[in-house]
């Protein structure tokens, strides 16, 4: 087997070049991270049920109409996608009060918002991803007022497709994060849904007794990771309901 070219690992995910152009290999790790990678951990399994769940939702999102970079799944850790020009921001859409944002504005957790809050944060971890404003955005040319009104409401009709699905199957979405890349077809430049959509990236409390779903539960140490993340696959159909997560061995 040829040895691939890695083009970027991060903390979740390594990124390998496509077998097409334009194309990008993602596979998902088993690594946890939390406070800026000062708590760490391999929790086997979770790579798998990421990539699993992430297909689930790219490919819902592409068939509602909201264009993402995902192209198929290639294998229980691996999926291809199109290769784009990451916006150096992370989008946090917010329906519920929950982590920095009860911490900042003193909001007791679980308060229903008034209206979804979309907040943008500089992705640099060095600096911790600090949050910015449209004002910063514009200054630093990161993204022009068109890009940002794209990416508005990108995030929004995310959220609405993922509040409805998950409150389908019990599950309230309190926060969420994507990542949006610009793509170009001739002069033509569009925006797409990046990077992932997991429990990674989401805050998922069942509707009935409050139980955190997502990664608050290795951040709190409220018990298994990867019961939490089966959980999500089961009720949506991605897992059978007996079914066992398990760590394949992969030759990269």
């Amino acid at each position: 087997m040829a040895r691939r070219n890695k083009i970027y690992e991060g903390k979740a995910k390594i990124l390998y070049e496509g077998p097409e152009p334009g194309t990008i290999v993602q596979y998902f790790k088993d690594d946890a991270t939390a406070f800026n990678a000062e708590k760490k951990d391999v929790i086997d399994g979770k790579g798998v049920l990421n990539n699993r769940l992430s297909e689930y939702f790219m490919t819902g999102l592409n068939q509602v109409g909201v264009p993402t970079h995902f192209i198929r799944r290639l294998n229980m850790r691996e999926q291809l996608v199109r290769a784009c020009e990451i916006i150096p921001l992370e989008v946090i859409v917010r329906n519920f009060a929950a982590g920095s944002l009860s911490k900042r504005l003193g909001v007791e957790e679980g308060t229903q918002l008034p209206r979804p809050i979309v907040e943008y944060c500089y992705k640099d971890d060095a600096l911790g991803d600090p949050l910015v404003t449209e004002e910063h955005i514009a200054a630093f040319g990161w993204a022009s007022q068109q890009d940002m009104d794209d990416v508005l409401s990108l995030a929004l009709r995310v959220n609405d497709f993922l509040s409805g699905v998950m409150y389908g199957v019990g599950i309230r979405v309190v926060d969420f994060k994507i990542e949006v890349g610009r793509v170009y077809d001739g002069d033509f430049q569009r925006l797409i849904v990046a990077d992932e959509i997991s429990p990674d990236s989401c805050r998922l409390w069942d509707i009935e007794t409050g139980r955190k779903l997502d990664k608050d539960v290795f951040r709190r140490d409220l018990g298994s990771l990867t019961d939490a993340y089966s959980e999500v696959a089961r009720r949506l159909g991605v897992l059978p309901k007996n079914a066992q997560v398990t760590k394949p061995t992969l030759i990269n």
